[in-house]
């Protein structure tokens, strides 16, 4: 059984007052629009999305960098799927601030089901669940590239943390493009597949988001948003890891995911082959411990940023 969102449901008309003026400028603004939640969150905000199949990096920039940003009152955008789309819902209803979930579906069709506790609790937040199909339209495959328009278009600036080749999140940096919005993009290893896309996108001219500093600057150039003082005590964004700063297997992490045999053949290098297994295995167990790297399901250890962060 379908579970139904609670909440104040609403229907806005094109020319009613509360639908956003963004939507008139696209070639085929929706008629009507579906949602659930607070009418007045549909407000310019960023948009933050990425890789269904994100891995703890491109998972831990999109809840790092719409935190950051809902923290400062900017509504986050985004489409609610799995991945990059829902931690950067998360973060904002982890800061207490609104968000807006744009569905592919009606809204009593909620995709991912799994999601629909998260899009519950942004609702409860102050945000809205939102589509341009009746309440029961079915999510269909043309339906999401579609939903990806208003994504860009209600958004100042579109985030892009993670996005391999071929990717669906290309559409939304078309979209954007075509909406006169920024595009920002956080680099990956280029020897990391679910960063063929977003350093593609780099290469063609993106901004690139590469530290807090860099993000910031987003924030006041976008939403004329002035700066906060940086955390004395996080080094590198990885809070409690001073003792791992500079160490070369976790910088090697950090450069690219890494199998175990290639994280033994570095520890070869700096420790002898003697004592590799022993270092390597303590390195490993502290920088994991310390949320500073994380295990992917392939087995290949990758680059963590923290929930906290």
């Amino acid at each position: 059984m379908e579970r139904r969102l609670e909440g104040a449901r609403w229907v806005l008309e094109r020319g009613m007052p509360g639908y956003p003026g963004a939507f008139d400028r696209l070639d085929d603004p929706p008629e009507r629009l579906y949602g659930i939640g607070r009418a007045d969150v549909l407000a310019e905000g960023l948009a933050v999305v990425g890789a269904r199949k994100a891995t703890p990096y491109g998972r831990g920039c999109a809840r790092r960098f719409a935190r950051r940003a809902a923290r400062r009152g900017v509504v986050i955008i985004s489409g609610g799927a799995r991945g990059c789309d829902e931690e950067a819902h998360r973060a904002a209803v982890e800061a207490g601030a609104p968000s807006v979930v744009f569905l592919g579906g009606g809204c009593d069709r909620i995709y991912p089901r799994e999601n629909a506790g998260l899009f519950q609790q942004v609702i409860e937040a102050g945000g809205a669940v939102v589509s341009e199909h009746p309440w029961e339209f079915a999510p269909l495959p043309y339906t999401f590239r579609a939903r990806n328009r208003l994504i860009a278009s209600l958004a100042r600036a579109v985030l892009i943390v993670e996005a391999g080749l071929p990717s669906g999140t290309f559409s939304t940096a078309d979209e954007a493009l075509d909406a006169g919005r920024e595009v920002l993009v956080v680099p990956g290893a280029i020897t990391s597949a679910n960063a063929r896309g977003s350093n593609r996108l780099l290469f063609q001219g993106a901004r690139p988001i590469v530290d807090d500093e860099s993000f910031d600057d987003v924030l006041f150039d976008v939403f004329g948003l002035l700066k906060e003082p940086s955390a004395p005590d996080a080094p590198d964004g990885f809070a409690g890891t001073r003792t791992l700063r500079g160490d070369p297997v976790v910088e090697a992490i950090r450069a690219a995911p890494s199998t175990a045999d290639e994280l033994f053949a570095v520890a070869v290098d700096v420790y002898g082959r003697e004592n590799a297994r022993a270092e390597l295995m303590s390195t490993l167990a502290l920088a994991e411990s310390a949320g500073a790297i994380a295990r992917q399901p392939d087995g290949r250890w990758c680059a963590r940023v923290p929930p906290g962060a």
